[in-house]
């Protein structure tokens, strides 16, 4: 049955959960596998499960389930679900709370996820995309024009979002560059485009949510109403809840066209300097900027196979790669203005202020007008190419960090100049673009670097079979250098495998993290596969 907060009569048990959980040592770090047979135990309880919706322990279904985009980790669950409700995902999840022997259980969206943060070994996989019902993307998207928000579905995809919103001349105003990711799952971790300067993360554009706590209640919670468990569930890893809807932000979009402009740039201080100006105009200098900034760093060999290269003509693309062959890496500023037919006649003169005092490389600026929609879903022609040369489904050690600006430049001398120097041939785009932490709320779970300007640097590169363990490595020495530094970053999609690791990620928030874990999910049941928190259940099981 629906809730709408958390009742009071639960506070005692909350605590004595808490003493529970401390005594007990419910804080390691998952680094042990489940007993041989755990995993048939988990199917056998779940027989006597009655819910409106499908039990899968089919080996197809549990093999789909036991790896995701990133192809790095696997772990099978014991089942999955494939809920018709979220009534059904509550029931699941209150039966294994109640159980004497509670199982693990981790949603799963679009399986975007890198390093099995979305699987549950020898526990259960939610696939959330059955709350569609089975008729396509849009089912449990409400738009409303009046109050300027959208209700989607937890297992709702972006793409499907914006295309219902802009039936009614509408939008959200904070995107991912990709949109076939899941409403739940970026608002579980962020949610970070080039529009986040101007209006934050995703996280930051939501006004409610629905969310399926670790005891099994669906509780409504808000800004006002449970605003704790609305606050934790925000940026939260998953660890306090399953979103199975969210009220999202909307304004009215932009009448069909966006000017997108590129900028080249051999300097990086020099386009360090120019993003920052860009970000910090509508502040600081009162002037209208643009909607969109994102930058990126462009080697020889990354130019050609990346989502990103299709803006180019096949000239520009051999003069840019040649000018990077020439300098090891050049930089790109990438900007976007929202323009309508009407206010077309200015655009020109509008966007030519904004670049007359910036410090490209002469000769190397490209536009395009393009519409809203192809703009926003700019990455899925570059995902179809790459599909068709074989390019997308293999590993993808990605590394995302969030460096403060004030160490910028130490972060390009050390990893762009030297450590990526030693291989440049990967695949895939590297981006590097600022945005301002006054648009986040420190409330939410979500961590970043104590400075008013930091920066989003997302190596997105592909591997193949024989080599994605040399990226990997190269990962592993980029953090090195970090920490060695003492740059004070934070890991973004973060892959911790140690307790101290997870400390330093959250640091003051640390203690807070904790106690909401155990108060929304005292078992420690939801999103095993982030590696925080394992359940006494799951160390004695693993003995």
């Amino acid at each position: 049955m629906r809730t709408s907060s958390i009742s009071s009569s639960s506070s005692l048990s909350v605590v004595v959960v808490v003493v529970v959980f401390l005594v007990g040592s419910l804080l390691s770090i998952v680094g042990q596998h489940k007993a041989p047979g755990h995993a048939a135990a988990v199917s056998l309880q779940l027989q006597s499960l009655q819910m409106n919706s499908t039990i899968s322990v089919d080996p197809e279904s549990l093999d789909r389930a036991s790896t995701d985009f990133g192809m790095l980790a696997r772990a099978v669950p014991a089942a999955v679900l494939r809920p018709s409700s979220d009534r059904d995902i509550a029931a699941l999840v209150e039966f294994s709370y109640s159980s004497a022997r509670p199982f693990s259980v981790a949603a799963r969206g679009h399986g975007h996820s890198v390093r099995g943060q979305a699987l549950a070994a020898d526990g259960v996989v939610v696939e959330m995309a059955s709350l569609r019902g089975g008729g396509g993307g849009g089912e449990r998207i409400r738009v409303c024009r009046e109050l300027g928000y959208v209700d989607a579905g937890g297992e709702e995809l972006w793409i499907d979002v914006l295309e219902e919103t802009m039936k009614h001349g509408l939008a959200p105003r904070s995107w991912t560059d990709y949109l076939y990711l899941t409403v739940g799952g970026t608002l579980s971790n962020a949610g970070l485009s080039g529009q986040s300067f101007l209006y934050g993360p995703q996280i930051s554009n939501v006004y409610q949510l629905d969310v399926v706590t670790g005891t099994g209640q669906i509780v409504t919670c808000s800004e006002k109403q449970e605003p704790d468990l609305f606050f934790a569930v925000l940026g939260g890893l998953g660890q306090f809840g399953i979103i199975t809807r969210a009220r999202i932000a909307i304004e009215p979009a932009p009448a069909m066209v966006v000017r997108w402009i590129r900028l080249i740039y051999a300097d990086f201080r020099a386009f360090t300097s120019d993003q920052e100006r860009l970000i910090s105009l509508e502040e600081k200098e009162k002037m209208k900027g643009f909607n969109y900034v994102e930058g990126s760093v462009i080697m020889a060999s990354n130019l050609t196979y990346n989502w990103r290269s299709s803006f180019y003509a096949q000239e520009d693309t051999s003069r840019i790669s040649g000018l990077a062959a020439q300098y090891g890496a050049v930089y790109c500023l990438e900007a976007a203005m929202y323009y309508d037919y009407s206010t077309a006649p200015s655009i020109n003169q509008e966007v030519e202020l904004l670049l007359k005092d910036l410090n490209f490389i002469p000769g190397f600026q490209f536009k395009n007008d393009v519409t809203y929609m192809h703009f926003l879903n700019r990455v899925r022609e570059g995902e179809l190419k790459l599909h068709s040369r074989g390019l997308w489904d293999v590993p993808h050690p990605w590394l995302n960090i969030l460096v403060p600006s004030s160490r910028i430049l130490d972060f390009d001398q050390g990893v762009f100049k030297t450590i990526l120097k030693q291989n440049n041939n990967s695949v895939g785009p590297i981006l590097i673009y600022a945005t301002n932490r006054s648009k986040w709320d420190q409330r939410m779970s979500a961590v970043v670097p104590d400075e008013q300007v930091f920066y989003s640097v997302g190596l997105l590169r592909s591997g193949t079979v024989d080599d994605w363990k040399y990226l990997e490595e190269q990962n592993k020495e980029i953090l090195r250098f970090c920490d060695e530094a003492a740059m004070s970053y934070k890991q973004y999609l973060p892959h911790y495998t140690n307790k101290a690791d997870w400390m330093k990620h959250f640091g003051h928030k640390w203690d807070l993290f904790v106690e909401r874990k155990m108060r929304y999910d005292p078992k420690a049941l939801l999103s095993p596969g982030q590696r925080i928190f394992v359940s006494s259940f799951a160390q004695r099981a693993s003995m």
